[in-house]
């Protein structure tokens, strides 16, 4: 469960962490660990598409915009987490989590690396053309 550093990456939340909780759900599905995202011992899915109580999570904002009522926000997650996602998509979410870098559009992306003052995304490989 240890093994590895700690990986993360600043994301923006209108458009982005919605997708990182599917991501993250599925996550053992896709590894063929279980047949369903409730089944992982460690998943979050049974408290936010099922209800059970966990003291552990915090809901998030974009979380509770799903729906006003809990039982309707908790059905809207269950049928997030039944549609496709985008492999693209998948892509931008284990780069941006496996290099430390800001999972966001550009404006967002370019708005973080001036408040940082260095780069956010990933760079090209290989040394720099001489001029």
């Amino acid at each position: 469960m240890w093994e590895g550093r700690f990986r993360s990456c600043l994301t923006q939340s209108e458009d982005y962490v919605l997708a990182c909780y599917r991501y993250i759900e599925l996550s053992p599905v896709r590894a063929n660990m279980v047949k369903h995202p409730g089944d992982y011992r460690w998943s979050s899915y049974r408290c936010n598409g099922e209800g059970k109580v966990n003291e552990l999570i915090t809901q998030h904002d974009q979380y509770q915009k799903l729906a006003v009522e809990e039982k309707e926000r908790r059905a809207a997650y269950r049928e997030l987490l039944k549609s496709h996602m985008d492999e693209d998509l998948n892509k931008q979410i284990r780069e941006a989590t496996n290099g430390n870098f800001v999972l966001g559009n550009d404006r967002f992306q370019k708005e973080i690396e001036l408040m940082l003052g260095r780069r956010v995304t990933p760079g090209r490989s290989g040394r720099p053309r001489k001029e």
